[in-house]
Parts: C-alpha cells; sequence; structure tokens
C-alpha cells in the first residue's frame, strides 16, 4: 500500500528509480575534481601525448571490464548496500564485513573532501566567509542531507539535475578548447625544460603510477548497486545505467583531455596541478576564473549529493543484516534510511571538524580496488556455487573478461603495495584489526534481523 503521493505510510524503500538516476550517480560520482587536477600527474610521469591518452583510455577500458563484471551480480541480487551486500552474499558475513565497513568509512571521508574542496572555491570567488571554508563544507553537506531525508524522488531529482548540469558545463569546456583559439601562446621555456619519457624498467614504473591515478579518478562506476532494491527494473535498468554511465564518463574524459592537450601541450602539462584552469586562461584570458570556479561549484555539488546517497546505503544493508545496529535499518515514509544518513552525515562532520580525512582517503584508498577484486572473486564463485541462479545479464566473454578485470585489480594491489608501503601496511593492518571488530559487534548484535521489504511504488 502506498499513499496518494508515492509514499510508503510503513517505512519501506521504494522501488522508483531508473536509468537516468544510475546515470546520474555514476557521472556524479565519478566525473569530480580528479579530472580537472589529475591530467598534471599523468603527464609528469608520461610527458607523451600519445602514452598519455593511452593512460586514459586503459582506466576506461578497466572501469568497463568492472561493469560488465559486477553487472551480473547487481541484476542478479538486487539488494540495496553496495559491494557489501554482493560480497557477503558470494563469500561470506566477514568479507561482507570487511567491504561494507572500508567502504562506509572512505564514502564519508569523500563526502568531507568534496564538501571542503568546495568552499575553498567558492570563498575566493564571493569573497565572503574567509577563513570559515570548514563551516560552509559542513553547511553544505547538511544541506543534501535535509534534502536526502524527505525521500529517494527528491534526492533523485537532485543528483539528475546537478549531474546533468556537470556534464553539460564539462562538455562545453571541451568544446571550446578544441575549437576556440588558445588567447596565449604555450610558453617556450616550461617545454625546454620538461622531463623526458622514461624507458625500460621506468617506464614500466610510470605507467603502473599514471594508471593509479587515473582508474582513482574513474572510480565510482559501481554507484547503481548501492540502490538495488530502489531500481524498478533492476535486471534491465542496473546494466544499462552502469555499462552506459561508464562509456559517458570515458568519453567525457578523453574529450576533455584531448581538448586540454590542444590548448596546452603535454610537456608543458606535465606537473601542473591544475591543468584546467591552465587551458581556461589560455582560452578565455585571466577572467576565466570565476567561470571556472562556476564549473567546480556544479560539478562538486552532484559528487557530495552522490556520496551522501550511497554513504547512507551501506550502514543500512549492514543494519538489516545484523552486522551493525538494527536502527540504522529504519526507514522513513519517503524511502530514505533516516539513522543510517543521520550518522553517515555525522561521521562526514567529524572528518570536516577534525581534518582528518586525508589520512583516512590515504588508508582506505587501498580498499577500493579490494573490494573490486572481492567482487570480481564473487562473480566466478557464484557462477560455480549458484548455476542455476537466473541471470537478468551475463557478463561476456566469461571468464576471460571477469578473469582480466581480477588480474588487473590484483595487480593494481601489488603495485600499491610496492610504490607505497606505509598506507599499503597499515590498511593491511586495518585488515587484520577488522577480525576482532566483526566478532565483538556479532556478539554483541544477536537476534533476527529486522524487516526490509521493498515496497513499489508507480
Amino acid at each position: 500500500m502506498t499513499t496518494a503521493n508515492g509514499r510508503s505510510p510503513q517505512g519501506h524503500l521504494l522501488q522508483v528509480l531508473g536509468v537516468a538516476f544510475g546515470l546520474a550517480v555514476i557521472v556524479g560520482n565519478s566525473i569530480g575534481m580528479g579530472i580537472l587536477r589529475t591530467p598534471g600527474e599523468v603527464a609528469a610521469r608520461l610527458p607523451d601525448a600519445t602514452l598519455f591518452l593511452a593512460v586514459w583510455v586503459a582506466g576506461g577500458l578497466y572501469a568497463l571490464m568492472g561493469a560488465l563484471s559486477i553487472s551480473e551480480l547487481g541484476a542478479m541480487l538486487p539488494r540495496s548496500g553496495g559491494q557489501y551486500a554482493l560480497v557477503r552474499h558470494a563469500l561470506g558475513p566477514f568479507p561482507g564485513f570487511v567491504v561494507g565497513w572500508s567502504d562506509w568509512i572512505s564514502t564519508c571521508g569523500s563526502t568531507a573532501a568534496i564538501a571542503l574542496v568546495l568552499a575553498q572555491y567558492v570563498v575566493p570567488a564571493s569573497g565572503l566567509l574567509a577563513g570559515r571554508e570548514a563551516a560552509l563544507a559542513a553547511a553544505v553537506v547538511l544541506f543534501f542531507a535535509a534534502l536526502q531525508w524527505l525521500g529517494i524522488r527528491v534526492g533523485d531529482a537532485v543528483q539528475q539535475g546537478t549531474s546533468l548540469l556537470k556534464t553539460l558545463a564539462l562538455l562545453a569546456l571541451a568544446g571550446a578548447a578544441l575549437f576556440v583559439a588558445p588567447a596565449a601562446a604555450p610558453a617556450p621555456a616550461a617545454v625546454a625544460t620538461a622531463a623526458a619519457v622514461p624507458s625500460g624498467l621506468a617506464l614500466a614504473a610510470a605507467v603502473v603510477v599514471a594508471l593509479q591515478s587515473a582508474i582513482y579518478t574513474y572510480d565510482g562506476w559501481t554507484g547503481p548497486i548501492y540502490f538495488g532494491e530502489e531500481v524498478r527494473d533492476p535486471g534491465r535498468d542496473i546494466p544499462r545505467a552502469m555499462i552506459g554511465g561508464v562509456l559517458l564518463v570515458t568519453g567525457v574524459y578523453l574529450a576533455l583531455n584531448l581538448a586540454f592537450l590542444r590548448v596546452v601541450p603535454v610537456e608543458e602539462m606535465a606537473g601542473d596541478p591544475f591543468v584546467a584552469a591552465t587551458a581556461a586562461s589560455r582560452l578565455f584570458g585571466p577572467g576565466a576564473d570565476l567561470a571556472l570556479r562556476a564549473l567546480m561549484a556544479v560539478s562538486l555539488l552532484a559528487a557530495v549529493n552522490a556520496c551522501l546517497l550511497m554513504g547512507s546505503r551501506v550502514p543500512f544493508a549492514m543494519g538489516r543484516d545484523r552486522q551493525l545496529p538494527a536502527a540504522l535499518a529504519r526507514v522513513n515514509a519517503g524511502g530514505t534510511p533516516t539513522v543510517a544518513l543521520a550518522l553517515s552525515t555525522l561521521v562526514a562532520l567529524g572528518f570536516i571538524a577534525t581534518n582528518t580525512f586525508d589520512a583516512v582517503l590515504a588508508l582506505l584508498a587501498f580498499f577500493f580496488v579490494a573490494a573490486y577484486a572481492l567482487s570480481f572473486l564473487s562473480v566466478l564463485v557464484l557462477r560455480r556455487r549458484e548455476p542455476e541462479r537466473p541471470r537478468p545479464f551475463r557478463v561476456p566473454l566469461y571468464p576471460w573478461l571477469t578473469g582480466a578485470a581480477l588480474f588487473g585489480s590484483l595487480a593494481f594491489l601489488a603495485a600499491a603495495v610496492a610504490g607505497d608501503r606505509v598506507n599499503s601496511g597499515r590498511a593491511l593492518l586495518l585488515l587484520l584489526c577488522s577480525g576482532p571488530v566483526y566478532l565483538l559487534l556479532k556478539r554483541t548484535l544477536t537476534g533476527a534481523p529486522p524487516g526490509g521489504t521493498v515496497r513499489a511504488s508507480p
């Protein structure tokens, strides 16, 4: 039973989302500050236009392989909660707990980081609130939390609107860079002192590090599986949203990088901390700063909303499974897991207040790809364990494509351990410490899980 406005009086997740929301949440979560800053990092490692573009193509292919593989799980097991729900079903409660806990904390940290970067870009342009960036970032998080409290329909509308504006703005920037004559020529001195392209083992190492930056920039393509129970036709819409979202993000990234290369040569791009600003100033002169800050604001608003939406679904699912307190599974009449949203908002505000999210994100970045690896393994495990289970979508070229995605994830993790032993070692230590935490919670949170049915809404 639903009310006249499509709300469930009992307070259940509402099955009202479609492909457009899935595309919007991928665009909102993936395309953010990274694509405007990461090109300089990639060019610093590989100051060659062909290699530079090849890295972005490779990052897109990795994301596409992942989307094709995890789409099978999302369509087969449409449960809200992200990779946590899928890994728990395939590999058991403890791997699910590790994925869910690390995913939730890192998503809350991402929410804080994005909101603070947004504030840092808005404050200088407005001339107001100087020195109060943290307060503005907290206000942004609270604003989106309040909107989402009204219900998933409001969150859906906000996500689609902000993601559409972001996509159009970025494509407009790419179009301008491709077709407008630059106002200033490249600086010869900067090009003359550019680093040479490495060779041999140094080239292989540079490619690995550059790929790490690019893959991190693509991260966010799993967005639709956080809302599996809330999608009207998950067997069809989740694969379409995930695959279409990855292709859309890849297209935007390649268009922007081709445009940047036209305005800023790759040798000069190397090491530039904000290539987009350099390109904009070349195109439109010093006055482009305000327009670029407005572009950043729109881009980051969509990312804050997406992270809050996704972050609240993980503790909701874990509370329903009694891996976290059952109160986190409460849902209001608008289809919002309110307790989970409130807790996620508080954690994000805590990161902003204590300014510790950078350390947390660096520590948990290792778990992003580790979660992917466990999800790819889950595809292989469930194909073998549950071969007769209906699969509305099947991975093409199975098992080779999923195997390649799993191998790529493991290779990425090995490179991360070799290249950043401090944060990787801390991440592995955190993994070991999660065992006692899991056992303590399991002993404390006894009893049957609460209800969690889904009501369809017309």
